[in-house]
């Protein structure tokens, strides 16, 4: 025995099943009576067989409820009055389609020839008939041919309401007339729908029949849009009691789709008569209405599934915030109408207490209150944004003087927002994070997910409305200096001290402090004294934070920022003593040079890798400052080379510092050479190689397998390439001589100590430099020879190369086996 449903739900489902047995069993009788109908015709035509197939279609009593399914039902021939349901159908649909046609060319074209009597008469005949002929089709089991005539049927109807109007009732008005027809028409649909019982047309058709009498009776008396609306609303109204009431599926379809489009039209009238609204009064009428779009949306959703009881919360919602806040906002200044509405849209956040509300309703109206708050501050952000950046402009013309108010700065950048709406809804948001992240953790969520985005938002809210009020209150220059230090250093302690605070909201905690102390510096930067004060605590605070920071994230940028805030320091110290960009630099080194003595003393990678990365900075920074003076230049090269040399002494940087330290030496001697106008590369190349070939020196004897290429090459390279280069551009006669005898001395040395770079390098060299000076002589030898000589000689090298080709081969072998020897 079939269990009873235990909901509307389960009860839906096992309608569905059942359903779909029925229409399957119909298709089987279907081919039992073809197949029956195919084996009388046989008989008949001389004895009975078995028609093709062999067996009974599927369904058959008597073994034919084992035929496979997939047999075909038998050809019909021509002329049959038999088919299957499919040419049946098609039938039924043209022979419907046929008699609409000629009722319609039949009002159109012959109704005039008719009188009173005869009008009246066909009326009542044609219709009573076609509404007639579905309940006799249906009582023989011809549902298929009742559903297509009830259809002509209901055709008729409105073809003998339009044909009334034209010719019983000419001055009546059409809307006024429209609206009482389809009010007759959806009442008659409804009763014959009910009273025949088995047809599917006639309830949907009066449904949708039922969506325009009130519209269009309000239409008809001359309403206004708000009417109009509330004749929609009502409208709409009524179609979801229908659909939460009336059985069967296209009666409940048909009824929330006419139910969603009135009750959208409803509140778009609604909407636009509230925008445009001038006043309270003007603006209480479409609030109502707008309710009552909320209260129709409400009822519509109270009990439907989830999604559809979400979206209706959220539509709900929404309707409510645009009816209240539509009359609040003519009130105040279009500047404040955001807030207006953020206001009603937080309120609500208590419908989330209301027990009695459907869970997901309640989720639906705090989404409405959600999306509203988001609009909201999308809507302020851009002017925030602005206001947060208008202190940049102080950059064009550093301690310019202190101003009288924090405003003075960014309204010199057009920044400031007209009003103090930009901070309220910044500020309004914040609290309505925070509230709904306290009840989240009081509910007992972890503080993570959406929890924790709540919680972040909220302090990033708060951190930047903050510093908009001071600037759009116009707060006091030292004032403003002061609250946003104090920011600053809440957020740190947020960010780095209190352990209960979640990590979302720690880790945006630490980035707004970052982006508030910007905010202070450049509003320090106005004045000399602020500009030590601020930038001063500002050191002191992201020091302690990296002290007392467990995050490697957390520590790391604090202490580049503490970094960046002494070089600011340091800076502003050489623009007092009005030393000059070259000078400053100088000065400017202090901070990598305190921070190479702290990496001696704390040793810790996750302390020292941070602190470097602020040295290298500061270091870019001096060089910068000092490229435009040769001799300050190499001084800060050179200094920089002795922080890097002195970095080298520990063991982990010893390999990069010491190439470092050696490259900024290098550098510093070739730009105080050029700085005092010296072209020889010699003098830039010569150091270099001699410290270079000390370092390979060494290397060797600590290293004695390690290769001469290696120790020597880039050493004996660096001077020997350029001043060969130098060689073939040089008319006199110091270099060719120092640079043979230096390259045979280097030659002699490698034959020696049997190393094979020295030997190929100088060797190498000594026969670029012959070269370059027999070439002369080589070129007028070649001129007094007569010119068939020059191909005779090669042709001569050439048979001697040819002729003892073995020889040179053997030779070519051991001098590489000699070479390879070599380290």
């Amino acid at each position: 025995m079939t269990p009873l449903p235990s909901s509307p739900a389960e009860e839906l489902a096992l309608l569905e099943r059942e359903l779909i047995w029925l229409d399957t069993r119909r298709v089987q009788l279907l081919r039992r009576r073809s197949w029956l109908k195919a084996a009388l015709r046989a008989q008949s035509a001389g004895g009975w067989q078995p028609p093709h197939g062999g067996q009974p279609p599927q369904g058959a009593p008597g073994g034919w409820a084992h035929a496979p399914a997939a047999h075909p039902a038998p050809a019909v021939p021509s002329g049959s009055a038999t088919g299957g349901p499919g040419a049946q159908h098609v039938l039924l649909i043209l022979g419907g389609l046929l008699l609409a046609v000629a009722a319609i060319a039949f009002t159109l074209f012959s109704w005039g020839e008719l009188g009173i009597a005869g009008r009246s008469v066909v009326l009542a005949g044609v219709t009573a008939g076609a509404l007639g002929a579905p309940v006799l089709l249906l009582r023989r089991g011809l549902g298929a041919t009742a559903e297509s005539v009830g259809a002509v049927a209901l055709l008729l109807t409105v073809l003998d309401a339009y044909a009334l109007h034209a010719a019983v009732l000419p001055e009546a008005d059409g809307a006024g007339y429209a609206a009482f027809a389809t009010g007759v028409l959806a009442a008659g649909w409804t009763a014959y729908g009910v009273g025949v019982g088995r047809l599917r047309l006639p309830l949907p058709a009066a449904v949708v029949a039922g969506q325009f009498p009130l519209v269009l009776g309000a239409w008809a008396a001359g309403g206004s849009a708000l009417v109009i609306g509330w004749a929609l609303l009502v409208t709409a109204a009524g179609s979801v009691v229908v659909a939460a009431r009336v059985p069967g599926l296209a009666v409940r379809a048909t009824a929330w789709s006419g139910a969603g489009v009135t009750w959208a039209g409803g509140l778009l009238i609604g909407l636009g008569e509230s925008v445009s609204a001038s006043g309270p009064l003007d603006a209480a009428a479409p609030g109502v209405l707008l309710l009552g779009a909320a209260a129709v949306a409400l009822r519509a959703v109270w009990r439907a599934p989830q999604e559809m009881a979400v979206t209706g919360g959220v539509v709900a919602g929404l309707a409510a915030v645009a009816g209240v806040g539509g009359v609040l906002r003519t009130e105040v200044p279009w500047s404040w109408a955001v807030v207006v509405y953020l206001v009603c849209g937080a309120a609500l956040a208590p419908v989330a207490r209301i027990a009695v509300v459907p869970r997901p309703v309640r989720g639906g109206v705090l989404g409405a209150a959600a999306g509203v708050t988001g609009v909201a501050v999308l809507a302020v952000l851009p002017s925030a944004a602005a206001t947060l950046l208008g202190p940049a402009a102080v950059l064009t013309g550093l301690w310019a003087g202190a101003p009288d108010g924090a405003r003075e700065l960014a309204a010199g950048a057009g920044a400031w927002p007209d009003a103090l709406s930009v901070p309220v809804v910044l500020l309004v948001a914040a609290v309505l994070l925070g509230a709904v992240y306290a009840s989240l953790v009081h509910e007992g969520r972890e503080p993570a997910g959406w929890t924790g985005a709540a919680g972040a938002g909220a302090v990033g809210l708060v951190s930047a409305a903050v510093p908009v009020l001071l600037v759009s209150a116009d707060v006091a220059y030292a004032a403003a200096l002061v609250v946003d230090v104090l920011l600053v250093a809440g957020l740190l302690v947020a960010a780095v001290a209190v352990r209960r605070v979640p990590a979302a909201a720690g880790g945006t905690a630490l980035w707004c402090a970052v982006a508030v102390a910007a905010h202070a510096g450049l509003l320090a930067l106005a004045a000399e004294p602020a500009t030590y004060a601020v930038f001063g605590l500002l050191l002191v605070l992201f020091a302690v934070s990296a002290a007392r920071s467990r995050e490697v994230v957390a520590r790391s940028l604090t202490l580049v920022l503490s970094v960046v805030c002494a070089l600011v320091v340091a800076s502003a110290a050489g623009a007092s003593l009005e030393l000059g960009a070259p000078r400053t630099a100088v000065l400017i080194l202090v901070v990598p040079a305190a921070v190479v003595v702290l990496g001696l003393w704390v040793r810790t990678p996750a302390v020292v890798v941070p602190l470097e990365a602020g040295a290298g900075f500061a270091a870019l920074v001096a060089l910068g400052l000092a490229v435009t003076d040769g001799a300050y230049f190499s001084l800060v090269l050179a200094l920089c080379g002795v922080l890097a040399a002195a970095t080298a002494v520990r063991p982990e940087r010893r390999p990069g510092a010491g190439y470092l330290a050696a490259g900024l030496f290098a550098t510093a001697t070739w730009v105080r050479l050029v700085s005092a106008g010296v072209t020889h590369p010699e003098a830039y190349t010569l150091p270099v190689s001699v410290i270079a070939c000390a370092v390979g020196l060494l290397r060797r004897r600590t290293d004695p397998e390690a290769s001469s290429w290696t120790a020597y090459g880039p050493g004996l390279g660096v001077t020997l390439g350029p001043s060969l280069l130098a060689l073939w551009s040089d008319p006199h006669w110091q270099r060719p001589l120092l640079l043979g005898a230096a390259a045979l001395a280097v030659t002699v040395t490698g034959a020696v100590r049997r190393l094979q770079a020295p030997l190929l390098l100088g060797g190498g060299t000594l026969a670029l430099v012959a070269l370059h000076e027999l070439a002369p002589h080589v070129a007028q030898v070649f001129d007094a020879l007569p010119r068939w000589s020059v191909p005779a000689l090669a042709g001569l090298l050439l048979l001697a190369l040819g002729a003892t080709y073995e020889q040179r081969l053997r030779d070519a072998r051991r001098l590489r086996e000699h070479l390879g020897r070599m380290r």
